[in-house]
């Protein structure tokens, strides 16, 4: 308040309480990869981290998935199993590759995160459905990411379709934006070809995935193996429309369903309606109404379903190939899945709860099966670099059977969830203590920075953040001249605070001891 000059009555206000730290969001995953669209009201998204939270919101702004397209081939020597017999060959399905086969993996690992119980996340587009995967627009993609403090993982489900050499350039590109230029994120990463066995003849992922992924900054990521069989492409969402080559595929119909040859001068009535009906509904199938320009879209539409209907009620073979092709797309990596089941336990338990022994929505089975002596060498190495599992259990479905970093042999940053619940104290407390930035470097504000760190801290350790039978127990803070700074630290404008937390780890093996005792009656 000014001098008082004029007689009156003057009112000066002073605050009874200190200012508070609010706890950051936790559960704010940033996913980057190929979209339909990227517009909001004309105005273009590009490359530019846009937040959502829901997959309605998405489709507002990106558009639907991708319309993948797979080739009909016979099966090569180097394929272990076919997908299907017909004729007396054995067959196989083949994704085209990028652009021309609609590979893409962003839409349908968004559907499983949301499935999974994901909320709000960014989405940064770096290309559309007609441009092929380039690792350096992915690598573009993080660095927009560089301008946004919101976002706690990082999630790239593309990075296993770019090729082994550019998903080890863009997975460690993931931990030096999370471990070194941000520091207030994690990567969620996936093996390469991690639906493989670990003694595929190509050589075990698994190792090869350590090998590529270098030392860096691996206490800032987690990894999971095998890929997922999920379910969240549906029947009606394939059809004859994503085989590429139709006349291979009529080739094959025509046979299964006996119209190589027209049907006799003296054979029944039905069954010369039934091949007039059937040739024409597979003349169909190969020219997909591209010459018909008489029909509504909307027409069009329902005859193909009806069409697709039809087929498949009639041949076996055609249900056969559908569900390869579901099969195939349903194949995901579980970066996406790990993320929402990241967002669910935050929301119902908290951070500081490892993100484990919790199942999975939306999964058939894991691509690989699992035991607990397959597991051993995952979970612990000499070289630290864990691998957490996702196994299948009887009578209790697919869950995530481990909680550990890429840093496993670090006794500080072991866990997933003691990194995710230091980065929320830091990135909590930093943005408080800006308040206090050019404040003067005395006493009282010392003791301002001091409880407002312990009231944060108490209520974190009130619900369970926390290790320790009382907050004395739990953590400590620390600030002031001859405890955490010098005199010229004060002279240089220095205001060191240390905080000491004792952090809540999980019970990661149980023993149990059993002894027996002599008969007491």
């Amino acid at each position: 308040m000014g001098v008082m000059k004029t007689p009156g009555v003057y009112i000066k206000e002073k605050n009874a309480f200190p200012n508070s730290v609010v706890e950051v969001a936790t559960a704010i995953p940033a996913f980057i990869g190929h979209t339909r669209i990227a517009d909001n009201r004309n105005k273009p998204l590009s490359m530019k981290p846009w937040r959502i939270s829901s997959m309605a919101e998405y489709h507002q702004y990106f558009g639907d998935g991708p319309a993948p397209r797979f080739e009909i081939v016979e099966k090569p020597e180097s394929v272990a199993q076919a997908a299907f017999t017909a004729q007396g060959k054995e067959y196989v399905l083949k994704q085209q590759d990028g652009a021309q086969g609609g590979n893409y993996l962003l839409y349908t690992a968004l559907r499983h995160f949301y499935m999974n119980g994901g909320g709000p996340c960014y989405i940064v587009s770096v290309g559309n459905y007609q441009q092929d995967l380039d690792v350096e627009k992915f690598a573009a993609g993080i660095d927009e990411l560089l301008k946004e403090q919101e976002p706690t993982m990082l999630v790239i489900p593309d990075a296993v379709k770019l090729g082994r050499e550019n998903c080890k350039t863009l997975q460690q590109k993931m931990l030096q934006h999370c471990g070194y230029e941000m520091r207030n994120r994690v990567a969620i990463l996936d093996v390469f070809d991690g639906y493989k066995t670990r003694k595929d003849p190509d050589g075990d992922p698994v190792e090869n995935f350590r090998g590529d992924l270098g030392i860096n900054y691996l206490d800032f990521a987690a990894a999971y193996y095998p890929w997922l069989n999920t379910s969240v492409i549906g029947d009606k969402e394939v059809s004859y429309e994503n085989i590429a080559n139709a006349d291979a595929l009529k080739t094959l119909l025509s046979a299964d369903l006996n119209l190589l040859e027209p049907p006799a001068d003296d054979a029944s009535d039905k069954d010369k309606i039934r091949y007039k009906d059937l040739t024409a509904a597979l003349d169909h199938v190969v020219s997909n109404w591209k010459d018909d320009t008489s029909t509504k879209p909307d027409d069009i539409d329902t005859s193909k379903a009806l069409l697709n209907k039809t087929l498949l009620s009639c041949s076996p073979l055609y249900k056969t190939v559908l569900d390869e092709v579901k099969f195939q797309l349903n194949q995901l990596p579980p970066s996406a899945a790990m993320a929402g089941i990241y967002t669910m336990v935050d929301n119902t338990r908290g951070v500081w709860k490892a993100p484990a022994n919790v199942s999975l929505s939306g999964v058939n089975s894991p691509t690989v099966s699992i035991s607990a002596v397959d597991q051993e060498d995952l979970n612990v190495t000499a070289q630290g670099k864990s691998i957490n599992a996702i196994r299948s259990f009887i009578g209790e479905g697919v869950l995530v059977w481990g909680a550990r970093t890429l840093d496993g042999n670090s006794l500080d940053w072991r866990y997933v969830n003691v990194r995710r619940t230091m980065i929320m104290l830091e990135e909590s407390c930093r943005l408080a203590a800006k308040a206090l930035v050019f404040e003067p470097n005395v006493a009282n504000t010392w003791v301002t920075i001091r409880s407002m760190i312990q009231n944060f801290l108490t209520g974190i350790w009130k619900r369970g953040g926390l290790a320790g039978a009382s907050p004395e127990d739990a953590f400590s803070v620390h600030v002031g001249l001859g405890d955490t700074m010098t005199p010229e630290d004060i002279l240089e404008g220095i205001l060191r605070v240390t905080v000491l937390v004792a952090m809540v780890r999980p019970a990661e093996f149980i023993e149990i001891t059993f002894q027996q005792q002599m008969q007491k009656s």
